[in-house]
């Protein structure tokens, strides 16, 4: 305080940094009176008692503090857990309100002066709203509470125990991401009586009209502060609101948003402002206290809230107000990467979800006229705008293919945004997309007759498509996508299917993709860029409305109920449901898709973007449900497609995955033959000439030198490839046809792998393709034919290591950078899946002769021969990579569980090589990998424990102690993980989900190292200084063994027990074991 006259105001900040760590330090020592003596001297600084500059400084020293006194901006010192969460817990319930009280004070005092005073005022006036929004930051936890032990928990939220935030900052996040304010009841006087948030909104209010004429003062620290402030005072929740009246959150929020008011209203006035050179942050600022707003209450709450309160009807008449001027100014910034309209119209796209699609569904509204009438205004304006800006951008340059992805991805989060706006007035939206589409389609036409350029209108047609899809149908990822509710419910007055505005719609884009089938048409109207809309439309609508299965049945009821109680609501889906059904359009249509599938595939070569949407999506969606394959496989498009797909060669021309996806599509679409028999039949008549053809490619004289051609090294990819898709459409009804093809061309794919062993991109494809085969194949076969998979597998594996094709050498693997690069290891990834699904066998077996006579081949033998053969391919160092890391663990884990009798016969390297790899799983950064870890230590501890309880040996000398190369005693496996895991328990950071399988690995090894738990126990009590601490562990040690009427059993009961024991010694001892 002598030198707060000091102009270095940096120096001042790190000063007092530096004071704030060293109160922090000697927090505890302090008794209470001259902690309190302490306070008031920086009490009377912060109130002005010593003048503006000791103000200034002692507000800093505040805002170090509080900085200091938080878990995720709190310095490491090198001091107990529990020490920081004392502090903290002290200072929250002791000093916090009373800091934010003095901040207060601090700004009722200078803030008339700032608009006379000298700069030190509005600085002084800055810095106290300053502390005050640093403080609501805080991560409140309620009342403190002490375990027996001595460990604190705050109210409901136990001390985090497992894992540290010390000294690491908040990560960012999103624009809209709430960060909820809940300081509990004893905060509201302080933060919600009328006055204090009257003042605040009329101090801001009066800073704006002593502004105005400088727009440069929304930017200033003074504005900032208050803004910031105001709006975390509109995330305001929890418990706070539980000391005032039932309607104290309403009436809060109520009185925020009309103060906010004047920075949103009028938005067309604001954003002109803006664009003239004004800054846009009061605007942004205000679209997040609106969102927020939006967060916390009911949407007819939240509609109401500004009834009265201004010239708006509603809340959501400013927010379709605020929303349509947003987007009118947005179609003009797409030049920059990121602008203040995309920002705050990102915002309020998430408002508009907030509102439509509450957290709790209970919540969600119903239709009201002005909520409809509001939805519709800003669709309207949506498509209007998207239009001009598509029309105007048709004949901009593409973006490079990452930048397209990137692209994509934001514009189907964005349409996915209009869409959930559009389906809450479905009555105007629909309608007014069909007449636009119609619009388009007929000025497209015309301009082949005036032979006028058709791009922008081409631009048009597309985002229209976009936008349609979107509207109409959901993408149906992991579930069955069904008719949106708000369309179901809307048109139910309309008795006539064909005038159903969902049908007129559907209908106009049906016609446009006819018109794609006719040469002459194509050529002169229809583009790539319009035809992959297109068929991306397809592709998403036909889950929904093409053939559905459950045409007159609403969502979440069964048959007959729906009808019973709204019969009208029944005929209304029935009819829309039934226009493409199986009875009507349907099969037409059907027939229509597949004849656009094979003019995508055939006559727009080179359209790779074209063709991956035909090939990934339309295709796929057409055989997802077997009443359409029934019709699928009846139709003569599908059977030239099939024939030609078999017999021809021009559809080589697809890159190899393509080929993949559509052998595929093809299969599956046996589903719907009648029967097991055709089923088969048609797989074979499909992959047969196929398998022959690859057969007679390996029977070259003079293969070598053959198969090393270019254009063979291609033909060999995709023909592998072609069996691949097979082999991933297995099913129950071809499954025998499928074993078939792959069983004829075993002696073809081992000569392949000799062959193309410097060609890594084959034996990929050739190891892909048999993991895949094996996947499908492995739980149905008898055990002649396993015999054949497993003996094939083992071949492939000997020539894999024979030819050392997957090794790499160490510098190599320290080389790598990025995940990219580690692509190179794939094929190690996709043996390590191929000794997975060999495993299943033992666990999923739907062969007959399962029980029956022959000899099944021992899994667990085949699969260490394989593990004997590929493991030493793979270093510690290639386990740093994440998807070869995850494989191996995954199969590590399985062995060890299933089979851990084998793991005991293991020779003392390959045992040891094992072990390693647990060390390194078990520090490793993934908690995935660290969970597997602790479950295979506890699978070979539980094993090696049985046994000896039986009187077996267990791991027999794995177990033993020996001695090492230098002449040192190494302990045996189990007493090293011992020590391990509880190091790990007691000094590491890791979530507390791996609590649970720590326990379960750790009971089984105490009960096999019981001298050694107890002599680690007495290592740690000699090392600790403090007698209460000796006395604490001391004390957690026996009741973790002892506690819950823990036995030496190790069945389900006791292991839960064990759980709880190990969770409350943690609580107890972590807090003071580790530093920090």
């Amino acid at each position: 305080m002598a030198h707060a006259n000091a102009p270095e105001g940096y120096v001042q900040v790190k000063v007092a940094a530096v004071a704030a760590v060293l109160t922090k330090r000697s927090w505890l020592e302090f008794v209470e009176v001259e902690r309190e003596a302490f306070f008031n001297e920086v009490k009377q600084a912060v109130l002005g008692a010593h003048g503006l500059a000791s103000q200034s400084t002692a507000i800093t020293f505040l805002e170090s503090l509080v900085s200091e006194f938080s878990p995720s901006t709190a310095s490491a010192m090198g001091l107990p857990a529990e020490f920081h969460e004392d502090c903290r817990a002290s200072v929250e319930l002791g000093y916090l309100q009373q800091f934010y009280s003095w901040a207060q004070e601090a700004t009722f005092s200078v803030a008339q002066r700032t608009f006379q005073g000298t700069g030190m005022e509005v600085k002084v006036c800055a810095a106290a709203l300053r502390l005050m929004s640093q403080i609501l930051n805080w991560d409140f936890q309620g009342n403190a509470d002490r375990v027996p032990g001595g460990a604190m928990i705050i109210g409901k939220n136990r001390t985090n125990i497992f894992s540290s935030s010390m000294g690491r900052e908040i990560a960012c996040k999103k624009s809209t991401e709430q960060n909820l304010v809940q300081p509990g009841p004893a905060w509201y006087d302080l933060l919600l009586s009328p006055n204090n948030v009257n003042w605040l909104l009329e101090f801001y209010s009066t800073l704006r009209q002593h502004s105005s004429a400088d727009g440069s003062w929304m930017d200033s620290p003074l504005a900032v502060s208050c803004r910031q402030l105001i709006v975390q005072l509109c995330c305001l929740n929890g418990s706070i609101f539980t000391s005032g009246s039932g309607q104290a959150q309403e009436q809060h929020l109520q009185r925020m948003l009309s103060g906010i008011m004047t920075w949103i209203d009028h938005a067309d006035a604001v954003i002109s402002a803006i664009k003239s050179g004004k800054s846009e942050s009061e605007l942004i600022d205000g679209c997040r206290a609106l969102f927020s707003v939006a967060s916390l209450t009911a949407p007819t709450v939240f509609d109401q809230l500004l009834k009265g309160y201004s010239r708006h009807l509603s809340t959501l008449s400013l927010l379709s107000s605020l929303t349509c001027e947003v987007i009118k100014a947005n179609v003009g910034d797409h030049e920059e990467e990121e602008t203040w309209s995309q920002e705050a119209l990102d915002i309020l796209l998430d408002t508009w979800t907030v509102f439509l699609q509450p957290a709790e569904l209970s919540k969600k509204p119903p239709p009201s006229a002005l909520g409809v009438s509001a939805a519709a205004l800003v669709f309207k304006t949506i498509v209007e705008t998207e239009l001009r800006a598509a029309a105007t951008s048709a004949y901009d340059e593409g973006d490079s293919n990452e930048q397209l992805q990137a692209a994509i991805a934001a514009r189907d989060e964005r349409l996915s945004s209009f869409a959930l706006i559009a389906r809450a007035a479905p009555g105007e939206s629909i309608p007014l997309l069909a007449m636009l589409f119609s619009e388009r389609c007929l000025l497209l036409n015309q301009s082949r007759g005036i032979r006028a350029d058709p791009t922008p209108i081409l631009e048009e047609l597309h985002w229209l498509l976009l936008i349609s899809g979107h509207v109409l149908a959901d993408s149906g990822d992991g579930e069955t996508p069904l008719v949106p509710e708000t369309i179901q419910v809307q048109f139910l007055d309309i008795r006539e299917p064909e005038n159903h505005p969902v049908v007129v719609l559907s209908r106009c884009i049906i016609d446009l993709a006819e018109q794609s089938l006719d040469s002459n048409l194509r050529e002169s109207i229809f583009s790539p860029r319009l035809m992959e809309a297109v068929v991306w439309f397809f592709a998403r609508w036909t889950g929904t409305y093409l053939m559905p299965p459950d045409a007159g049945r609403g969502p979440n009821c069964t048959p007959g109920q729906e009808g019973e109680r709204h019969p009208e609501t029944q005929l209304g889906r029935s009819g829309l449901l039934n226009v493409f059904g199986e009875e009507k359009q349907g099969n037409v249509l059907l027939g229509t898709l597949v004849c656009i599938a094979i003019m995508t595939l055939t006559l727009w070569p080179g359209e790779r973007n074209l063709q991956e949407i035909t090939c990934f999506q339309l295709l796929p969606a057409l055989v997802r449900r077997r009443n359409i394959c029934v019709h699928l496989v009846t139709l003569d498009p599908w059977k030239e497609l099939s024939k030609a797909f078999a017999n021809e060669r021009n559809l080589f021309q697809l890159p190899a995955r393509l080929q993949r996806s559509l052998a595929e599509t093809l299969c599956r679409s046996a589903w719907g033959m009648d029967g097991s028999d055709a089923s088969n039949q048609y797989v074979r008549d499909l992959m047969g000439p196929i398998t022959t053809y690859l057969i007679d490619l390996s029977r070259n004289s003079d293969l070598n030198v053959y198969a090393q051609k270019p254009d063979v090294i291609f033909l060999v990819t995709c023909l592998v490839e072609r069996l691949r898709g097979a082999a991933m459409a297995t099913e129950p009804r071809c499954q025998r046809a499928i074993f078939e093809m792959g069983a004829a061309v075993m002696n073809s794919l081992l000569r392949f792998l000799e062959v193309y062993k410097n060609q890594s991109m084959v034996v990929y494809v050739l190891l892909k393709f048999t993991v895949d085969w094996v996947d499908g194949q492995v739980a149905f076969l008898e055990a002649k034919d396993t015999a054949i998979l497993f003996n094939f597998c083992v071949q492939l594996l000997q020539i894999y290591s024979a030819h050392n094709i997957g090794k790499v050498s160490l510098a190599t693997s320290r080389n790598l950078l990025n995940e990219t690069e580690t692509e190179k290891y794939k094929d190690l990834r996709a043996l390590l899946q191929l000794l997975t699904n060999l495993c299943s066998k033992d666990l999923v077996d739907f062969s007959s002769d399962s029980q029956g006579e022959a000899e099944t081949p021992d899994v667990a033998q085949a699969v260490y021969l394989g593990l004997h053969i590929i493991t030493p391919l793979i270093s510690l160092d290639l386990l740093k990579y994440p998807k070869l890391c995850h494989q191996y663990f995954a199969l590590l884990v399985h062995m060890l569980e299933v089979y851990p009798e084998k793991v005991a016969k293991l020779a003392p390297d390959a045992f040891a090589q094992i072990v390693g790899t647990l060390d390194f799983g078990l520090r490793h950064q993934d908690t995935e990998v660290v969970n597997m870890t602790l479950i295979a230590l506890s699978a070979i501890a539980f094993y090696h424990y049985q046994a000896i309880c039986k009187g077996k040996e267990g791991l027999g000398v794995h177990a033993l102690s020996k001695q090492g190369p230098n002449g040192a005693t190494q302990e045996g496996v189990l007493a090293h993980f011992l020590r391990s895991l509880l190091q790990f328990l007691l000094f590491e950071d890791y979530s507390n989900e791996l609590v649970g399988p720590s326990a379960d690995a750790l009971l089984p090894l105490i009960m096999c190292n019981m001298a050694l738990y107890q002599t680690m126990a007495q290592e740690l009590f000699q090392g600790q200084q403090n007698a209460g601490f000796q006395s604490r562990l001391a004390t957690a040690f026996h009741a973790l063994i002892t506690s819950n009427n823990l036995t030496s059993s190790l069945d389900r009961i006791n292991r839960q027990r064990f759980r709880k024991n190990l969770h409350n010694f943690l609580v107890d001892v972590r807090g003071f074991l580790r530093t920090m």
